[in-house]
């Protein structure tokens, strides 16, 4: 079982459970009260220690799972196709199947990534309501200490797989010159001048509708009541961001040894714009620029440009069990664990206090979809690696009876220092092969 206890300081166990289910929600990012002093510490979530950092990557066209699993749990080795390609860093990473998140059945046969960092039930049905993603409730409670609260990455349009509290989605960044200029390249002062004023311009506007809102919710009915409540929350959640931002910005960035790279037009090269993103990661976590990382794999309703590859990803994806296909999906899914393998390999090779960027940085590279030719969500594909964990085996929990994912996310959760002991659908901390 993956589970880092911590000290309470002052408060004792019982109480700090009653403080969290009060609150009445799933789960509760507590604000760093003094009595939590030396929790914090412990998790690297305050500026005299080194800190504890979150990535986590979702390939949206899954993995086809014979060229992953072994056949049998136990220590893990370079088995079979894919983990051959990790080969060099199979002692840091573990491998899990039998996890899932419940009722993922939803509007269409992919609409469980719109889900997988929220574990919310039925995506996209008459309904739905996305809930807060893990990244997003790591972010409330450690953002203010990195000049970005988290990164939300992805090779393909805005999306992501960051949502707020109120359920809605956070574009993501796909442009690899613009992060390194956000992340690493100084303003001139007329520049910072100009930033600042904006941000106090977005933050007088959003004061005179959070006013206005305010002063018509007596008047509407209970069901809009329950939607401008949302819309404040949103509110809420860009205001704080806002000042966050202001607090930064006049401070100077991290300098490094890379030069600005060029964006790669061609969407075809997939595997080439994954590199450029995982190796922009490295640099922002090495930087402490940030300590929570989302990144969405996207995949191509297109030909990759990739050698012996002459058919549409995604149409690959749905193979049928057509050995020809599987064939060529198969240099696809092993392109996508090389450059895996080259970002575990770099995070290893950075030194931190006597420690690999890697054992401070849990990494959880996974899909949404066990058994994308048929779309189903069972069953996922999920590798944990780094982190500071006992890596090096693979774990298949039971098949028909999958435990919740979101048992994995509370232990991340916590390892990040936070005090919650639940998240989404989850019914323990942790899972069984991870400690």
């Amino acid at each position: 079982m993956l589970v880092h206890t911590t000290r309470r300081g002052h408060l004792p166990p019982i109480q700090r459970r009653q403080m969290l289910r009060s609150a009445g929600a799933a789960a509760i990012a507590l604000p760093l009260l003094e009595s939590m002093q030396s929790s914090a510490t412990a998790h690297g979530c305050s500026g005299g220690a080194v800190p504890r950092r979150t990535v986590v990557m979702n390939a949206g066209l899954g993995f086809h799972a014979p060229h992953l699993f072994p056949e049998q749990e136990g220590r893990l080795t370079a088995a079979t196709p894919y983990l051959r390609k990790l080969k060099d860093n199979l002692d840091k990473i573990s491998l899990f199947s039998g996890l899932s998140h419940p009722d993922q059945q939803g509007n269409n046969g992919h609409a469980s990534s719109l889900t997988f960092l929220t574990s919310a039930p039925r995506p996209g049905l008459a309904g739905f309501r996305n809930s807060i993603s893990l990244d997003q409730l790591i972010a409330q409670r450690i953002g203010h200490l990195t000049r970005y609260p988290f990164l939300a990455l992805s090779t393909r349009g805005g999306s992501s797989l960051s949502w707020t509290s109120s359920g809605v989605s956070i574009p993501g960044q796909n442009s690899p010159s613009k992060l390194f200029q956000a992340m690493f390249v100084d303003g001139t002062k007329e520049e910072v001048d100009k930033e600042i004023a904006a941000l106090r311009r977005g933050r007088s506007i959003l004061d005179t509708v959070s006013g206005r809102a305010r002063e018509i919710e007596n008047q509407i009915s209970k069901r809009d009541r329950r939607k401008l409540e949302e819309y404040l929350s949103s509110i809420r959640d860009l205001e704080r961001r806002l000042q966050q931002s202001e607090g930064w910005i006049r401070k100077p960035k991290p300098q490094v040894q890379a030069e600005q790279p060029d964006d790669i037009a061609d969407q075809n090269m997939a595997i080439e714009r994954q590199r450029l993103l995982y190796g922009l990661i490295a640099l922002t976590l090495q930087t402490d620029s940030t300590r929570t990382v989302t990144f969405e794999l996207g995949g191509l309703n297109s030909v990759p440009k990739i050698p012996g590859v002459s058919n549409d990803w995604h149409n690959l994806s749905h193979h049928g069990k057509d050995p020809d296909k599987i064939s060529e999906l198969r240099l696809i899914e092993e392109a996508e664990f090389v450059v895996f393998n080259e970002f575990l390999t770099k995070l290893r090779g950075i030194e931190e206090d006597g420690q690999s960027l890697l054992d401070h940085t849990a990494v959880l590279f996974a899909s949404n979809l066990g058994n994308a030719s048929s779309h189903d969500w069972h069953n996922l594909p999920i590798v944990v690696a780094g982190g500071g964990y006992k890596h090096g085996s693979y774990v298949a929990h039971d098949e028909k009876n999958n435990t919740p994912l979101a048992n994995l996310f509370v232990s991340l959760a916590q390892r990040m220092g936070l005090e919650v002991d639940s998240f989404g659908s989850s019914t323990a901390v942790g899972i069984r092969g991870l400690s």
